[in-house]
């Protein structure tokens, strides 16, 4: 984290903020998460150099940054299109080069580049979207805050195990957050 200027990647009214552990608002109504919450999901990822990760909810960027310095691959999908245009900008000018930003419905991910090692969600759903699983390979490692949108949200990590017969999710129940809702569709802005 320490190699990512959260600076860049905030709005210019909260520049004084940037380094405080806390959330700040970023445009449509969306926020960035704080740095220990970032860290924490990064962390529980395990990722590995040869990693492929989907990021749902890119937001700014930063997380998307953050683990362009980790893995060979990042696809980031943003359902705003004003935050996909910025995040886009703000990575290109950072050299973050590994990443792909997309204006999409992260419900559906993004199954041109399935499967994915690991995915990150970062606003919440009462459940694991259907094409999120599908799009996770094998052995691989979903997080995501997990709760309704107006009551109690847990990160939660997923980790997929297939067969022939079956694919099971096991699930392991993490620290309690408040996140945005995840939400269906795209938006060009607000």
């Amino acid at each position: 984290m320490e190699q990512v200027p959260r600076a860049a990647f905030v709005p210019t009214g909260s520049l004084t903020g940037a380094y405080a552990d806390q959330a700040l608002p970023i445009d449509c109504g969306q926020s960035i998460s704080q740095p220990y919450v970032v860290a924490y999901m990064t962390e529980r990822l395990a990722l590995k150099p040869h990693h492929r990760v989907l990021e749902v909810g890119t937001g700014s960027g930063y997380q998307a940054a953050i683990l362009s310095k980790l893995v060979r691959e990042v696809v980031g999908i943003e359902r705003y299109r004003t935050l996909a245009d910025q995040a886009r900008e703000r990575l290109k000018a950072g050299g973050y080069n590994n990443v792909e930003v997309i204006h999409a419905d992260g419900m559906d991910g993004w199954p041109d580049r399935a499967p994915y090692d690991r995915i990150l969600v970062t606003a919440a759903a009462d459940e694991a979207p259907a094409a999120l699983i599908e799009q996770l390979a094998d052995d691989g490692v979903m997080i995501m805050p997990r709760g309704p949108h107006n009551g109690p949200q847990h990160i939660v990590k997923l980790a997929k195990r297939q067969t022939p017969e079956s694919v099971t999710l096991d699930e392991e129940r993490l620290i309690a957050v408040r996140f945005v809702p995840l939400l269906a569709g795209k938006a060009r802005e607000l």
